[in-house]
């Protein structure tokens, strides 16, 4: 059995600037930097134009949904050979990258490339005239290693990147303007990731998303009766136990009674908590053990099928209104429905937002508890 206490964990932030004047932060747990007898280099010596801040966005009235523009990203870095990723640490011999240290354990810095940045400045009324996408996008490494994958990190470093999340959450959150922030992690040439690195990305939102926005409603109803409705489904899994994945003492994983991907699964605290900056230091802990055991499930669902390509992303509460009705959970999810093949989101699904699942929750929680 995996010991998860929750032990006394060291991670030295330091802060500085790039090139063009996008923050970089290092989140240390290695010595001799950890303890600070050690510096991590800013040294950006690059000839970088100017950052671009200029997303907008519109407010489509039909769907009631905002849509972001930026089209500053059609120049981003795309599947540059390993010698050029931007995301390695700069080292002698080879170009400069995102990263100035020789080394590092995590990094996170501003997205080059944003979706939506600038000082967040608070939009007034919704209409379908361009706004500023204001925000802030951020891009975490976990490792300077180019050729792991997340659940390769060790629980060690796991929990040196849910630090990095829970500061950056904490931080983000109070931006003017912020409605909402979000950590994800995509994995694989066929989710349509641009670089092999091993990192994810948070968004801070100038708005609450969709998905948050269909969640934040049946929840109101939900309370209406006054009952916690991430908390009453997990406890309904609980009982029924048939798409129970794993489940400790502070974190659950199931299949969702309506999933809709080939292969996915929620991992939901135990308590009701808005967001990652309010985990303690058990709940982080044991995250960091559960978290890549569930990765390795789905690396080996399928035969002959070493990398299965997913989308983790953490769900979190809106800064504002509906703070106290959202309860943070990860919903991790797959697009491959067999070995080299894709589900493709056909009519139903991308025109009319009707799912149709090719398999069932329980057959995919019967595959991933078999693969313990």
């Amino acid at each position: 059995m995996t010991d998860t206490r929750a032990r006394r964990v060291r991670v030295r932030r330091t802060s500085g600037h790039l090139a063009d004047g996008r923050e970089l932060i290092y989140f240390d747990d290695s010595e001799p930097y950890v303890s600070g007898r050690a510096q991590r280099s800013f040294d950006d010596r690059r000839v970088l134009e100017p950052r671009t801040d200029d997303s907008r966005m519109r407010f489509d009235e039909m769907s009631g949904e905002w849509v972001a523009f930026a089209t500053h990203r059609m120049d981003r870095t795309h599947l540059p050979p390993a010698d050029l990723c931007p995301l390695c640490p700069t080292r002698a011999g080879r170009a400069p990258t995102e990263i100035p240290a020789d080394d590092y354990d995590v990094a996170v810095f501003e997205n080059r490339f944003p979706s939506f940045a600038g000082g967040a400045a608070t939009r007034s009324g919704e209409g379908t005239a361009d706004v500023p996408a204001y925000g802030r996008c951020e891009v975490v490494c976990f490792t300077s290693d180019h050729d792991t994958h997340f659940r390769e990190l060790g629980a060690g470093r796991v929990r040196t990147v849910i630090e990095a999340w829970a500061d950056r959450t904490a931080e983000l959150s109070g931006l003017p303007g912020v409605a909402q922030v979000s950590v994800f992690e995509n994995r694989g040439r066929e989710i349509g990731v641009t670089l092999h690195h091993p990192h994810g990305q948070i968004y801070a939102y100038p708005f609450v998303v969709p998905r948050t926005e269909g969640m934040l409603r049946q929840a109101e109803r939900h309370h209406g009766r006054g009952r916690d409705l991430v908390g009453d489904l997990l406890a309904e899994e609980v009982m029924t136990g048939t798409r129970i994945v794993t489940r400790g003492e502070y974190w659950t994983a199931y299949v969702p009674v309506a999933a809709r991907w080939p292969v996915e699964v929620r991992v939901v605290p135990h308590r009701h908590l808005p967001d990652l900056a309010a985990l303690d230091a058990g709940e982080r802990e044991e995250l960091a053990h559960i978290y890549p055991e569930l990765l390795g499930r789905f690396d080996a669902f399928y035969p002959k099928v070493t990398a299965v390509p997913y989308i983790a992303a953490w769900h979190q509460a809106p800064v504002g209104e509906g703070r106290d009705l959202c309860r943070l959970h990860l919903h991790i999810f797959s697009i491959m429905r067999a070995p080299r093949k894709l589900k493709y989101l056909a009519g139903s699904e991308s025109a009319m937002g009707a799912w149709v699942n090719d398999t069932t929750p329980e057959r995919i929680a019967t595959r991933l508890r078999e693969l313990a």
